[in-house]
């Protein structure tokens, strides 16, 4: 079972401001846009996809020996423009660093996306997952950010 609460921040009685916090005990502020104190839940929606597709790649990698010295990932997503905003399309560019086999990139983003990442599990029901890799070798000067 995963567990969590929200309390509201503000209290002035005006804000929309939450404090999230996991059953772990871990937190962080919630806001609207209006807010901009702290992410959106659709925006932390995108980065759990991230999060989760990130942890089984490198998790994956590191298992079949690749020599992974940085990696990156870029997200995209389209939302319904209509109420609930869900998301009709999500990109997801894996940038990674180092000495890696495509084939074993391939092969992790695959078990990723068909057997391990949950929150991907639960975004595919609405959403095309549309993923991309790009492996840059180590050292090279080109900066991952910029690789979009």
């Amino acid at each position: 079972m995963i567990e969590g609460k929200l309390i509201l921040s503000s209290s002035n009685g005006e804000g929309r401001q939450f404090v999230a916090q996991s059953g772990t005990g871990h937190a962080l502020v919630l806001d609207d846009a209006e807010g901009h104190t702290g992410p959106k839940p659709i925006e932390l929606a995108l980065l759990a996809l991230g999060g989760c597709t990130a942890f089984d790649v490198i998790n994956i990698l590191r298992k079949k020996r690749q020599k992974v010295t940085g990696y990156e990932i870029l997200l995209r997503a389209d939302q319904n423009p209509e109420p609930p905003g869900y998301f009709t399309r999500v990109e997801i560019k894996h940038c990674l660093h180092g000495i890696i086999d495509p084939e074993a990139v391939k092969a992790a983003i695959h078990l990723s996306e068909t057997k391990y990442c949950a929150v991907g599990a639960m975004i595919s029901k609405t959403a095309r997952i549309e993923t991309t890799y790009q492996i840059l070798p180590q050292g090279a000067d080109e900066g991952l950010a910029s690789a979009a």
